[in-house]
């Protein structure tokens, strides 16, 4: 059972031993770090750190997150970067095996850019490096935008983009539990994470710069992150593994996560030499 060490900037918790790098998982929109459950238990041997997003989980609403670390109130994934860093500090933990999934790996990509000593590995989960082209962008304002007027209801469709066919298929349980999900998410949450991927940068340079053990694994059924972006990712990192797992979709780390956990330990394990 993961331990909750830190309530400001951002609920963090901890599982695992505390000695050696810690892996940092970051999780995917409109979740919080409980996505990493089926993960984190099968890695009893590895220290991992977890955090909520602001407004989600534990973890104070955007606004709070953001004076709590000087910045402007205006969605920002930088803001949530910037308020990792800070609880990770709190917790004495200056550099991590960084690990993003979905949403998680845009915040991933900017600890890279800005924060790039604290980068011990980097793990890509179905996520990708270049910004939203004009149509994403609006279609995440519409999403925020009915989150405030009708709440939750905003991301319910997501359930099917989510998912990949075999598990909706074979898993009927699965997609239960992602609806549940999906209907619980906050809608404060919701609208500022919506409209902070909207403004998020091209970062595909930056991985060009680092220079450390990398991973980019994508499900081979996700629809929301292609494979030509894993390809693209992989391909501007200087030592990475690129992993397809079958019968997946864009939640691998539920759909699979026995896949997720082998390559995540290879990372971590190549982090630490």
């Amino acid at each position: 059972m993961a331990e909750v060490a830190v309530a400001e900037p951002l609920a963090v918790y901890w599982s695992g031993p505390r000695d050696g790098i810690p892996l940092l998982l970051l999780h995917a929109f409109p979740f919080d770090a409980q996505l990493w459950e089926a993960v984190d238990m099968r890695m009893p041997e590895v220290p991992v750190v977890m955090v909520d997003a602001p407004g989600f989980g534990d973890s104070p609403a955007y606004g709070l997150v953001a004076a709590a670390v000087g910045r402007s109130p205006g969605s920002s994934i930088d803001t949530y970067a910037d308020a990792v860093v800070a609880s990770l500090l709190r917790e004495g933990i200056q550099r991590a095996v960084v690990v993003g999934h979905s949403m998680g790996g845009y915040v991933a990509l900017s600890l890279a850019d800005r924060y790039p000593a604290l980068v011990a590995g980097i793990g890509l989960i179905d996520t990708k490096a270049t910004a939203d082209d004009d149509a994403a962008v609006a279609n995440r304002i519409r999403i925020a935008e009915e989150a405030e007027e009708f709440g939750a209801q905003a991301v319910a469709p997501m359930a099917a983009a989510l998912l990949g066919r075999t598990t909706q298929e074979t898993h009927p349980e699965l997609v239960a539990e992602v609806r549940g999900l999906l209907a619980a998410a906050p809608p404060e949450g919701i609208a500022w994470a919506q409209r902070a991927m909207s403004r998020r940068p091209d970062r595909l340079e930056v991985l060009e710069r680092l220079d450390v053990p990398a991973l980019v694994l994508r499900g081979a059924e996700d629809e929301l992150s292609s494979q030509e972006a894993a390809e693209q990712m992989a391909g501007a990192l200087k030592d990475c593994e690129l992993e397809v797992v079958p019968e997946a979709g864009h939640l691998t780390v539920l759909e699979n996560p026995d896949a997720v956990v082998a390559a995540l330990h290879r990372l971590w394990e190549r982090a630490q030499d």
